[in-house]
């Protein structure tokens, strides 16, 4: 079932350049807020096979969760939530302001006082292994698949969990949450995809990743990734991550004359500078290669819902993807969020208040969990 959601006056305060930094990979939005029983840890695991035959030897994959396991009659954990990031973020995106208290606080979707929630940070990405800890451009090359099998390890080995309530991820995470459902089909109840299509990275999308990773690997101090001094040159050319990322609206609101718009390229290069390293964003962009879930569509048995943006230029509507994608998965869901004054094309997703009760209403469709629903029994008998 597709929906076109009515985006409205959310009351979202924004200005043109705070959009612009909270799009920028490398900026913090402010500090994280506390949640109940916030905790990081790290499982290691030895031998690291990738889908290519590659061998990590010790691979570090970091996670945070919040909230508590709760555990049903069978001593298994049964309110567990895991939220996946997008290519340029860690778990601990979440937790900005523009989308925490959206989705952790008391009465929030993801409530954590009810949930029991994992945030991965994805392989190669934030505290698990990845180019810039020392390999670099000796790091084996990974793929969506290497990064999902991550996760899956964190979740079953790490925790110990062994079935989850839902998978939810937004832009590369939402990719992943497609993958989840294929690869782990009676694993979850519900899947939630947030600005992403479950069509190969091609077109318009794979070319602007090309130009970034040709500017990476052209730069004259790049050394094929063995560099000691980080090269700096292809920093001037990560404004198209932003320029791609944000709507067309905030551009020209952003920038109305040349002027203007020079200005803003600049300082959106500086926040580059000294901020990135070469190897972990060539990786990256890099390793959605092997991204298709198009033909196993029809193996998703969990309730899905996918939320995309009228205005994201990495997800474009004219492709006309979701709606036939859609009916090949009994009972899922598409809404997309209209383009207004509240959007920001991809980074859209970024300010959870826009799909905020999309989610709700699907967390809520699924049914209590956990110890709301062992509270909730006895009045149900």
């Amino acid at each position: 079932m597709t929906t076109t959601a009515s985006a409205g006056r959310t009351g979202l305060t924004r200005t043109i350049l705070a959009a612009w930094a909270i799009a920028c990979a490398s900026g913090a939005a402010g500090d994280p807020a506390p949640y109940p029983n916030q905790h990081e840890a790290d499982l290691g695991v030895a031998g690291f096979k990738l889908e290519s035959g590659a061998v990590l030897p010790e691979a570090r994959l970091h996670y945070t969760t919040l909230g508590s396991p709760h555990r049903d009659a069978n001593g298994d954990i049964d309110n567990a939530v895991l939220v996946l990031h997008g290519t340029t973020g860690t778990g601990k995106q979440f937790l900005a302001p523009t989308m925490g208290p959206e989705l952790f606080a008391p009465g929030a979707p993801l409530d954590a006082a009810q949930y029991f929630v994992v945030l991965t940070d994805g392989l190669g990405r934030g505290g698990s292994s990845k180019p810039s800890d020392g390999l670099r451009g000796r790091f084996p090359r990974y793929g969506y698949g290497d990064v999902v099998e991550g996760q899956y390890r964190v979740v079953t080995e790490g925790l110990g969990i062994r079935h989850l309530r839902a998978v939810i991820g937004t832009s590369m995470g939402g990719m992943q949450a497609w993958m989840w459902g294929e690869r782990h089909p009676g694993m979850m109840d519900g899947l939630v995809a947030v600005a992403s299509q479950p069509i190969p990275v091609s077109g318009r999308n794979a070319l602007w990743r090309r130009l970034l990773i040709e500017a990476i690997r052209s730069d004259p101090d790049y050394k094929g990734g063995d560099y000691e001094t980080p090269p700096t040159h292809f920093t001037k050319m990560l404004p198209i991550f932003n320029i791609m990322t944000e709507s067309v609206l905030s551009q020209q609101q952003a920038a109305p004359t040349n002027a203007d718009a020079v200005t803003l390229y600049g300082r959106l290069a500086a926040n580059y500078a000294g901020k990135v390293d070469a190897n972990d964003w060539l990786y990256w962009f890099d390793s959605s290669f092997d991204y298709d879930p198009l033909p196993r569509l029809g193996e998703i048995k969990a309730k899905l819902l996918a939320i995309n943006f009228a205005d994201d230029a990495l997800n474009p509507v004219e492709l006309g993807v979701m709606d036939p994608a859609i009916r090949r998965i009994p009972g899922a869901q598409f809404v997309l969020v209209p383009a207004s004054p509240e959007t920001h094309g991809h980074q859209s997703l970024r300010y959870a208040t826009l799909w905020r009760p999309y989610l709700a209403a699907f967390m809520a469709a699924l049914g209590p969990s956990g110890p709301v629903a062992e509270h909730a029994a006895p009045a149900a008998r």
